[in-house]
């Protein structure tokens, strides 16, 4: 319809933790908060949990994937990578057209996995320098 507003957020697809034990983060997740552990790639460094319809990603500080976040969770350091909102509907053209109204500048839509599998996203930052990824439908 004319005049909707081009980002559509349907819900928080997942939150990426870097994280120092990942142990501990999975027994507290997966205990704790019941969220299992539904995908691993240990050879980057990525652990998917499922958190109902979302999925928290723990990435450990010293994976190669974790290293790309600069240093360990701490005082000098940073535990969030990135938040991921699912847009629904995701129209690329009309998406950076209103984000470039806004001085915003977004990275290439890339093919990323997310809560529902593979779709595409693309990567901006916050006004506080916080990556915020928007990812599309999965590719069915």
């Amino acid at each position: 319809m004319p005049g909707e507003h081009p980002i559509a957020v349907r819900e928080l697809d997942h939150v990426v933790l870097r994280v120092s034990d990942l142990d501990a983060m999975i027994a507290f997740y997966g205990a704790v908060l019941n969220c299992q552990v539904e995908r691993r790639l240990d050879d980057i460094g990525l652990i998917q949990l499922r958190a109902g319809r979302s999925i928290i990603d723990l990435v450990p500080a010293d994976s190669p994937l974790g290293r790309e976040g600069g240093a360990a969770p701490g005082v000098g350091g940073r535990n969030l990578d990135h938040l991921c909102l699912r847009l629904e509907p995701f129209d690329e053209a009309a998406i950076r057209r209103h984000l470039a109204a806004h001085g915003v500048a977004a990275g290439p839509v890339e093919p990323r996995y997310g809560a529902e599998g593979e779709g595409p996203s693309m990567y901006l930052l916050d006004p506080e320098r916080n990556t915020v990824e928007l990812k599309g439908p999965p590719y069915r």
